[in-house]
């Protein structure tokens, strides 16, 4: 709850540019993780809540680096902390689900790596006043809301904001590749075609949910020369979800901005940390928290999949030949993005229905995983990484396709067999 007085509006401005953008030199990457939780014996049977609050308590109790939560519909994430290289977050993540994975096995439970879950429609299981506030906010925009919040899952990768001055690692470059870079990365880890078994007729699922929500805190912010101010602009001119106070009573006054909310001071004045608490429920593709938060990723299946995107988008911000690389090849997709910003733009619609299937992401993409592939051995990545890597791009990026082609094949193909039963009957 708030603690401080109340301060103003430049205050709060000032407050919100000097911590969206923590420059310096790139030297850290860390990684959120999400998984669907399910019935380890039967994915299409729903977890009892009962099941996944024992399934809590038991693993917090493990003595992990990570921090552990649970979003909403049950899904599990693990957040690593910020590690000085690509090879110590993955060592710290790896340790951490080797303790995860066979508690949750032994409840019982596993770990699925979709970016929407593919069996069950969306259920809430958490009760806390912010996620009751915010389902009731994005209802307002349909069923788009309650979705995102139950039933998707992503590999979030942060990297560094980079540099004050200008360059291929300067923070205002970093920025408009990272809105560029990730609708081709969007594209090549795309696995969430399916929604209730049924194909949804997207390959990032995830994606499409996200651009139906409230576009004032979903939407990117404008790709100004400046992104500070236009980060802050964003900030204060979004809605705000809900206000907290003591009765568990989040509401909020419906279209009440931020900026609003201090020029009238009702229901309350608002304090600096009531902003910090708004930023946290403003979710754009990219957001700056000092460094980057890249949140397009879809959840990858396997228990090591989330390691590829990672090593990728890291060796895509991270290496200076990579990145300078990385930014020549995208920078031609500001033209088919146009003016409207991710993802709601053509750029990042194509992404989210045609994947790797359509030419320019495809050839992107080849570029970029390629870029990649060179710098790996200079951040140090092991063979084992490397190797992964290059797996996924021989099967995936080379050939045009991305994980949701494998669930839409697997699909199709047991369509086709239920159809031959039948005619054989």
């Amino acid at each position: 709850m708030p603690v401080r007085p109340a301060v103003s509006e430049a205050e709060l401005e000032a407050h919100l540019r000097g911590i969206c953008f923590k420059t310096g030199p790139p030297r850290r990457i860390g990684v959120e993780i999400e998984w669907l939780v399910h019935d380890a014996r039967n994915p299409r049977c729903p977890v009892e809540p009962a099941r996944l609050e024992s399934a809590a308590t038991t693993l917090r109790a493990l003595p992990l680096t990570s921090a552990l939560t649970f979003e909403p519909g049950g899904q599990l994430e693990l957040s690593s902390l910020p590690a000085t290289s690509l090879t110590d977050c993955i060592k710290a993540v790896t340790a951490d689900l080797a303790q995860v994975r066979p508690a949750m096995l032994a409840m019982g439970l596993g770990l699925a790596g979709h970016g929407h879950n593919p069996w069950h429609p969306p259920r809430r299981v958490l009760t806390d006043p912010r996620y009751n506030a915010m389902e009731a906010y994005f209802d307002r925009w349909g069923s788009a809301g309650r979705s995102m919040m139950c039933a998707t899952a992503s590999v979030q990768v942060c990297v560094d904001a980079g540099h004050e001055e200008p360059g291929p690692l300067g923070h205002s470059r970093r920025w408009l590749l990272a809105h560029l870079l990730g609708a081709v990365l969007a594209a090549a880890f795309a696995n969430s075609p399916i929604s209730e078994s049924c194909p949804t007729g997207y390959r990032t699922t995830r994606q499409v949910i996200w651009s139906q929500l409230d576009p004032a805190r979903t939407l990117a912010p404008p790709l100004e020369p400046d992104p500070r101010t236009a980060w802050a602009r964003y900030v204060l001119d979004a809605p705000v979800m809900c206000i907290r106070s003591e009765d568990g009573q989040w509401d909020a006054p419906e279209g009440l901005t931020f900026r609003e909310w201090i020029r009238t001071g009702v229901p309350r004045p608002p304090t600096q940390e009531d902003l910090d608490y708004h930023v946290t429920t403003l979710f754009p593709p990219v957001r700056p928290r000092g460094h980057l938060e890249l949140r397009m990723i879809d959840a990858q299946s396997g228990d090591a999949g989330w390691i590829v995107p990672l090593a990728v988008t890291a060796a895509l911000f991270d290496d200076p030949e990579a990145t300078e690389r990385a930014y020549r090849i995208v920078k031609p997709l500001a033209e088919t993005a146009g003016s409207r910003p991710a993802p709601r733009n053509p750029l990042w619609r194509h992404a989210a229905r045609a994947a790797l299937t359509d030419p320019e992401l495809h050839t992107a993409a080849v570029a970029c995983f390629a870029a990649a592939q060179e710098a790996l051995p200079r951040l140090g990545a092991s063979p084992e990484v490397r190797a992964a890597v290059a797996a996924f791009t021989e099967r995936y990026v080379a050939r045009g396709r991305c994980p949701a082609d494998d669930h839409l094949d697997a699909l199709y193909a047991a369509e086709g067999d239920l159809i031959v039963g039948k005619d054989s009957q």
